[in-house]
């Protein structure tokens, strides 16, 4: 009788300790996941270091914004929050939902008025943003942050990380920022190795020539899709006839829109271009390279697909 007693109490005691470390198992889960959740939501107020320099507070989830870039327009709308897009620049296009949202200027020349009336909760503004439309925005007390990078990918996704932050976005930021790593990687992987074609990206042709030299983004995203900038031992954006002509590459490339390659192919002297003799001549859509945004990546894809179509056959 006292061995059975005995044995009752054993098992009573297993069961205990067993449902003590499911418990323990379970409270764990739990405070790890409410730490998973803190990690991912955004805590208002939310001080930000902008691209300037400038620290701004943000004393709550911001739920009416304002873009004074194509690429932060394209950003918003990549963290799925383009419902809170309250105004947009004349050049904001893509994606054609942007259409709709209230035209507020240019880049250069933001109808400050017209902000002050919607009276957004934060105006993000980008490249070409004038210190004297910061000033006022700033007397007007309303919150603007810049955010930009010509210089790198890595810089854009910091951008996008932060936007993401700031519209309690991070999540889909970091899923975006993902998928463009993981392009980029894609890309880069298949052009590696293969004999790299002198080419010329046009910026301009006429009067003034311009073009991505070998310290832009643009001149930077050219070697990363394995092609050989002529441009890469200048500088800027400034480029002469008398170089195009004396480096003669194998191919142009050029803007897919204003009919740009019919023009710069019956132009004199552009015409006369072995590139142009040969049909070498291509169109890319140039927002994907000059938006530093979330297209980035598929600009990259699109112009390796140019200069390295056998990749990716």
């Amino acid at each position: 009788m006292k061995k059975k007693f005995k044995s009752i109490i054993m098992m009573l005691i297993v069961a205990m300790l067993a449902f003590g470390l499911v418990s323990c198992g379970e409270k764990k889960t739990e405070e790890e996941n409410t730490n998973n959740v803190q990690e991912t939501v955004t805590t208002y107020p939310l001080t930000i270091t902008d691209t300037n320099g400038k620290e701004i507070v943000i004393e709550k989830e911001p739920q009416t914004v304002v873009s004074l870039g194509p690429n932060v327009t394209e950003m918003i709308y990549s963290l799925d929050k383009g419902d809170k897009l309250a105004g947009r620049t004349k050049y904001c296009d893509y994606p054609e939902q942007a259409l709709e949202v209230q035209e507020v200027g240019t880049l250069t020349k933001p109808n400050l008025e017209l902000i002050a009336e919607i009276k957004p909760d934060l105006v993000v503004a980008s490249t070409h943003f004038k210190e004297e439309a910061q000033a006022k925005l700033d007397e007007l007390g309303i919150p603007t942050i810049v955010l930009y990078s010509e210089d790198s990918f890595d810089g854009v996704y910091k951008s996008i990380q932060t936007l993401g932050q700031i519209l309690n976005a991070s999540p889909k930021a970091g899923e975006v920022v993902a998928g463009m790593k993981d392009k980029v990687a894609e890309v880069t992987k298949k052009v590696e190795g293969l004999e790299a074609p002198s080419m010329y990206y046009v910026v301009g042709f006429g009067e003034k020539d311009s073009t991505a030299g070998g310290n832009t983004f643009i001149g930077e995203m050219i070697r990363m899709a394995n092609g050989k900038n002529i441009a890469d031992d200048s500088e800027g954006w400034s480029y002469s006839k008398e170089k195009l002509a004396e480096k003669n590459p194998e191919m142009i490339v050029l803007s897919k829109y204003y009919d740009t390659k019919v023009t710069f192919t019956t132009t004199d002297f552009y015409k006369d271009l072995d590139a142009v003799k040969n049909d070498k001549v291509y169109e890319i859509d140039e927002n994907m390279l000059n938006r530093q945004g979330p297209r980035l990546a598929d600009g990259l894809e699109a112009l390796a697909k140019i200069l390295h179509p056998e990749a990716f056959n």
